[in-house]
């Protein structure tokens, strides 16, 4: 009997544990403001959707790769996938059109400043799972098929996929 109730009680622990470290993934975040990121993606996405060459070819959103990502591992994609964009696609795009250098220039500063805000939970929430690292091989390998700046800008026209999936997995930890 008192195995029973012990094995009980460490099974209870346990849950309570990852409960605890999930939620805390989530507030990985805290108070970004999304809707500024959207909006000046939207003001963007047609002028650079129009410019890809590779309308059947995609980078992020092959085969659900980002669905993949289990919840422990979502600080891990968040991080992966903000370096991926920061170091690879925001430098290696090149836009002549003022306007849109612009909103790219401040969606890459928000971007910096969610970097920054994962540095501060990252060491003691954040692990990098299986799925999450071979899910960003994947982003890469798809990048990597490319020519540098149809990649780039491939990868600026996935955007919103990036967008929404930080939208779903960091809820309630964004303004709005």
């Amino acid at each position: 009997m008192k195995a029973q109730h012990a094995s009980l009680w460490f099974l209870g622990a346990v849950f309570f544990l990852c409960s605890v470290h999930t939620r805390g993934l989530r507030r990985c975040l805290i108070s970004m403001d999304m809707h500024h990121i959207e909006e000046s993606f939207r003001e963007i996405k047609g002028a650079i959707q129009a410019k890809d060459i590779f309308q059947n070819v995609t980078i992020l959103s092959t085969s659900e790769i980002l669905s993949s990502v289990k919840p422990l591992g979502v600080c891990c994609m968040t991080k992966n996938l903000l370096a991926f964009y920061m170091d690879r696609v925001f430098k290696d795009h090149q836009e002549l059109n003022p306007q849109i250098l612009r909103k790219i220039s401040s969606i890459a500063n928000s971007f910096l400043y969610m970097q920054k805000a994962l540095q501060q939970c990252e060491q003691r929430l954040c692990h990098c799972g299986q799925e999450a690292t071979n899910a960003t091989r994947i982003i890469h390998d798809n990048y990597n098929q490319l020519e540098v700046q149809s990649a780039a800008l491939k990868s600026l026209g996935e955007l919103d996929i990036f967008l929404a999936w930080i939208h779903k997995n960091h809820q309630g930890t964004s303004t709005a």
